[in-house]
């Protein structure tokens, strides 16, 4: 057996796994194993190879099995304890990069932004890497995501401009330097309580609650961001907010009370779906004024 016959036979072997497993893509899975694992020599790679199939069969994400994940071009550091950066997020970081470029030019100098509830640092790192004039200020709760976010930046070597902290919201920031920034942009926990406890309890099989669980309606991050950021932001600068399927309604609706933004858009995903929430800081307004 040469080796494109070899390799040919180990990726029907996998995709088998994956399937028996009930995954619901085996054939790219399937590939991303197989391009993990092809600098091996090919006994290792087989062997390799089909204990990450039998895992990712098992139910662990795909992420978790590769140790990393790829986001807006580049490649992200996960571990378990860490949400792995989805897909869908992307329409997030992306529309930050355009709003920045919009204000600062095609290289961003002199952009400032702030990832707040960065997790992996995938938003940081892919704002980071998208926009070579940015400087990024990313904060976590968790201490175990403020550090994975810092090896990310430095891997990435983006770690100049990437500056991470660990605390609750802005408060690690402010330290820091992170005033007076162009945009904050933030994936927070969004999914109720109750639907954790009841028909959403898989995604809490293998990762963290904390990253997923917004209390009892979901809203309890955005009620204080949607607040704190104002003061973070320049007068024109943008807060962007990634929204659960549903939430478009009261997320435009506590931007508008708030009385902080005087411009409000929903950014829709390619089903239609409004995912983004972008609100403009507007002009400060004094007492007596």
């Amino acid at each position: 057996m040469d080796i494109t016959e070899g390799e040919g036979a180990l990726m029907t072997a996998i995709q088998n796994i994956l399937m028996s497993g009930g995954v619901d893509d085996p054939v790219t899975e399937s590939e991303r194993i197989l391009a993990e694992t092809r600098d091996l020599e090919f006994a290792d790679m087989w062997e390799r190879a089909v204990s990450m199939a039998r895992t990712r069969a098992s139910g662990v994400p795909l992420g978790y099995v590769l140790g990393r994940q790829r986001f807006m071009g580049v490649e992200i550091e996960v571990n378990p304890g860490v949400l792995i950066p989805r897909n869908e997020t992307e329409l997030l970081g992306w529309e930050a990069v355009a709003r920045l470029r919009e204000v600062r030019g095609a290289r961003g100098m002199g952009a400032r932004v702030i990832d707040m509830c960065c997790g992996s640092g995938n938003l940081a790192c892919g704002i980071a890497h998208a926009i070579p004039g940015a400087e990024v200020w990313a904060s976590d709760l968790m201490e175990d995501c403020a550090q994975l976010a810092m090896r990310n930046a430095k891997r990435l070597d983006l770690g100049g401009r990437v500056h991470v902290a660990s605390g609750d919201l802005f408060k690690p920031l402010a330290a820091m330097g992170a005033s007076a920034c162009d945009l904050i942009v933030c994936n927070p926990p969004y999914i109720s309580s109750h639907r954790l406890n009841r028909d959403r309890q898989d995604l809490l099989s293998h990762e963290p609650r904390q990253a997923f669980d917004g209390g009892p309606y979901g809203l309890s991050i955005y009620q204080r961001l949607v607040h704190d950021a104002a003061s973070f932001l320049l007068t024109g600068g943008w807060l962007l907010l990634e929204l659960g399927v549903g939430q478009a309604t009261s997320l435009d609706l506590l931007l508008q009370r708030s009385g902080y933004y005087d411009r409000i858009e929903l950014v829709p995903d390619p089903q239609g779906e409004p995912r983004v929430a972008a609100a403009r800081r507007g002009p400060a307004i004094t007492d007596g004024h």
